[in-house]
């Protein structure tokens, strides 16, 4: 389920100045969605010493501990969402860069695999924070096509997304991919793989199930998806191969941008 999240691994995370970091995370006391006045200043400094001119966009997912209903959960999770929203407006963050802003219910705890239960829900009672950075895609990569290519270039389609546990197309992903095909169109000597992926896969897995076909190949016809929509828009088959990742390669950047798909360049 959409609200559910398992726990396999712990990660640490390493200490780095606010400048330097790429997110930011708070905590709430139980069944609460106000925080204390340390946690307000977190979120306040971080925002105050971010620097917004590189930043693409925000991301804000919210969490309970494993305790009470779905339902009252997924809602609570929301609500701290909205509240650490609010409080990044009201410091002037500029609106339009939040551009997810999801509650993801409860994280799952097998309560005889930790050894401090109550520190472990203490630290699933929070909200996360991911700065997406301008230009921060690394050398090679990019976010659109490019008049000029070299093979094994990446192109990482930040529009071509999905919601958790499926293939379908959303009407928003169509209208990106419409705009790609006429560039694909114009440039007909570019060949290329699409990369499927998929997020919040436990380790043990290779893929996640994708629920419209109950298997478990959802990055495959993600990837299969959009091979099969720009071939509708008039771009040949033999310019295009998929393949599906599964959770190999996450970008960190949070969950909705792990539910993705790139293309590789092969062939200029």
């Amino acid at each position: 389920m959409k609200n559910f999240i398992k726990i396999v691994v712990l990660l640490c995370c390493c200490v780095a100045s606010a400048q330097d970091k790429k997110g930011e995370t708070v905590y709430f006391e139980f069944d609460k969605y106000t925080l204390y006045e340390d946690q307000v200043k977190t979120i306040v400094d971080f925002a105050k010493k971010a620097d917004t001119t590189k930043i693409e966009s925000i991301q804000i997912y919210g969490y309970c501990d494993d305790r009470g209903e779905n339902d009252y959960n997924y809602k609570l999770s929301k609500n701290r969402v909205e509240t650490v929203q609010n409080i990044l407006l009201a410091n002037g963050f500029n609106k339009n860069k939040i551009v997810v802003i999801e509650g993801k219910g409860r994280v799952i705890v097998q309560k005889d695999t930790v050894s401090d239960l109550d520190e472990t829900r203490s630290k699933n009672r929070r909200v996360d924070l991911f700065f997406v950075q301008k230009n921060s895609y690394g050398k090679g990569i990019y976010n659109s096509i490019q008049k000029k290519h070299k093979v094994g270039d990446r192109i990482y389609l930040e529009n071509i997304l999905f919601d958790m546990g499926s293939s379908v197309l959303l009407p928003s992903s169509k209208l990106e991919l419409d705009k790609i095909a006429l560039l694909l169109l114009q440039n007909k000597t570019l060949a290329f793989e699409i990369k499927g992926h998929v997020c919040c896969t436990p380790a043990t897995y290779d893929d996640a199930i994708d629920k419209e076909t109950k298997q478990r190949n959802l990055s495959n016809n993600r990837a299969k998806e959009v091979y099969k929509y720009l071939i509708s828009k008039g771009v040949s088959r033999l310019r295009m191969t998929y393949k599906g990742y599964g959770n190999k390669f996450p970008l960190g950047k949070g969950d909705a941008m792990d539910r993705r798909v790139e293309f590789l360049i092969t062939q200029i």
